[in-house]
């Protein structure tokens, strides 16, 4: 049958019914319907949702007396503080791009992004003024710089700019008149990858994605309204996971915390009544592993979700025992973050213990805004059988995978080829249709034929007492081409040996996966807690 339908006659879209998704939207409601509700601490400071409304569209129009309009980037250098926050809105009302910068990266890498993402803005904590600086200097080319002097910081830095934001958010509008994004395919964020290979890639998010992804978020989290949630998480990394967004959707409260450690985390439970926080699972050992003195009595839930590397099952389960309840997720930089979720079935709570870390351990299934998530064969592009052993790589399509990266397009193609996001990890599909991680592509070790997941590994090695972090890599062997080799951080306090961790790997997993080497140490990580395995490939390689 041909023709029209009567479903296609004079039912168009039109302003009435039909809007562009944005973020920004979020933050325009929780202003009118909870003006006083306080949105942001930090420190001593505090800022309601209609404060922090009004210094976004400052922000917006001070940006827009400097020239920036669609499509420009404003990079942002900056700790977990309200002027950070302040930028997942302000450049977007803008009509810009942001660009938040990874606190941890040297003056070069600075450069490569300001200068690839071709900034136009550099928003900068003046804690960093001594990679930023140094930055500027290679740029080449002269850049708007503005400083954030944090009078919560304890740390002083010297100023680049021509004015404090403070000062900069004096000379803006507070009723800066904005229009509502025309295209949701327009791009909000700019985000480099945080370097674990040491291939930075500028992955691009749109504004329809940055919405979806911050409502998956609460409902995925059964997040409530007005939830107090602890910025432990970098609000640089994927955008802080889109949660700048999705707070803005709760008109919850944003705790900021410019520094990361156990006796602020349980401070700011305790004083605040935090909920909610995000981390990577070097955040987890940092609170399980709490002194006395560190510690503060609260008597509510703290709800935590997790990412980066799998979590090992001793992690997850000491964290349930001391009354955090986990919920473990999983994505990337190209995801806007977390898009796959091990989502909880309350049968699942009759389990014994055991039984429900090895439930939690798993990375789960797709995100309700997440289209398509599977394991497949990368060569045939067919799904692995469902029987948690046939392994392939896994792949993400729908409205959170990136746009593409930046300036980039053979790399764009090859990983958005075929319709789907390769990952890049390798996992299983268990019978139930939860996904389970094996390991990265380039991190499985072959030794003499066998394939050994350098997870699995890693799991054995933390559920010593000793080992508060380890890591495994392949190393060159003359005989078996590969051997697993162990890198692990103690315990504070903590005394072990090589003969007493292999034995101990020995007793708890097959020989042939077990480590012949262990070397001991701080183990090199990124600011979002994952281990940078590439520099450890380089230091096996010569031992």
């Amino acid at each position: 049958m041909s023709g029209t339908s009567i479903y296609d006659t004079h039912l168009d879209q039109s302003p009435a019914n039909y809007a562009a998704l944005s973020p920004i939207t979020f933050l325009e409601r929780a202003a009118a319907t909870y003006p006083n509700r306080t949105s942001v601490i930090h420190g001593s400071k505090r800022f309601t949702w209609a404060e922090t409304y009004a210094r976004a569209r400052r922000l917006a129009s001070a940006l827009s007396g400097l020239g920036v309009g669609k499509n420009d980037t404003v990079a942002v250098m900056a700790a977990n503080t309200p002027e950070m926050y302040e930028c997942a809105f302000g450049p977007a009302i803008a009509g810009a791009v942001v660009n938040t910068l990874n606190t941890r990266l040297d003056a070069a890498a600075l450069a490569f992004s300001l200068n690839h993402g071709e900034a136009k803005v550099l928003i900068t904590d003046t804690e960093f003024s001594t990679s930023v600086k140094s930055a500027l200097a290679e740029l080449g080319r002269d850049i708007a710089v503005i400083d954030i002097v944090d009078s919560e910081s304890d740390v002083s830095g010297e100023t680049l700019g021509e004015m404090d934001y403070e000062a900069f958010l004096a000379g803006g509008d507070p009723d800066f008149g904005w229009a509502p994004v025309a295209d949701e395919w327009d791009a909000i964020s700019l985000n480099y990858t945080s370097g674990t290979t040491g291939d930075p890639k500028g992955v691009v998010y749109h504004h329809r994605g940055a919405y979806l992804n911050a409502m998956s978020n609460i409902v995925g989290w059964n997040m409530p309204h007005h939830a107090i949630y602890l910025w432990t998480l970098p609000m640089f990394h994927c955008n802080g996971w889109c949660f700048p967004w999705s707070l803005a959707a709760i008109a919850g409260t944003n705790v900021c915390l410019r520094r990361v450690n156990a006796g602020n985390i349980y401070a700011a439970i305790a004083d605040h009544g935090v909920t909610h926080f995000c981390g990577a699972p070097i955040v987890l050992n940092v609170v399980i592993n709490a002194t006395d003195a560190e510690r503060r009595r609260f008597d509510h839930k703290v709800n935590v979700m997790t990412a980066a590397a799998p979590p090992p099952a001793a992690t997850l389960q000491r964290m349930q025992e001391q009354g955090f309840d986990v919920t473990h997720v999983y994505g990337l930089t190209e995801t806007y973050g977390p898009a796959v979720i091990c989502s909880w079935h309350p049968e699942w709570d009759n389990l014994p213990i055991e039984q429900q870390i090895l439930k939690k351990g798993r990375q789960g299934v797709r995100y309700h805004v997440l289209q398509g998530l599977t394991v497949m064969d990368p060569e045939t592009m067919e799904p692995v059988p469902a029987d948690g052993e046939t392994m392939g790589e896994v792949m993400f399509k729908g409205n959170v995978v990136m746009k593409g990266y930046l300036k980039n397009p053979k790399t764009t193609d090859e990983t958005l080829a075929g319709g789907w996001l390769h990952s890049g990890d390798l996992g299983v599909i268990e019978a139930d249709g939860y996904i389970k991680l094996k390991d990265r592509s380039k991190d499985v070790i072959i030794s003499g034929g066998e394939n050994i997941s350098s997870i699995e590994v890693e799991d054995t090695l933390a559920k010593h007492p000793a080992v508060m972090l380890a890591a495994v890599v392949a190393k060159p062997d003359e005989k078996w081409g590969e051997t697993p080799c162990a890198f692990v951080e103690l315990m504070d306090g903590a005394e072990a040996n090589e003969a007493e961790i292999i034995h101990f790997c020995r007793a708890n997993m097959a020989h042939y996966k077990c480590p012949k080497n262990i070397v001991f140490g701080e183990l090199p990580k990124t600011s979002t807690g994952k281990i940078q395995k590439f520099k450890l490939r380089e230091q096996a390689g010569v031992l």
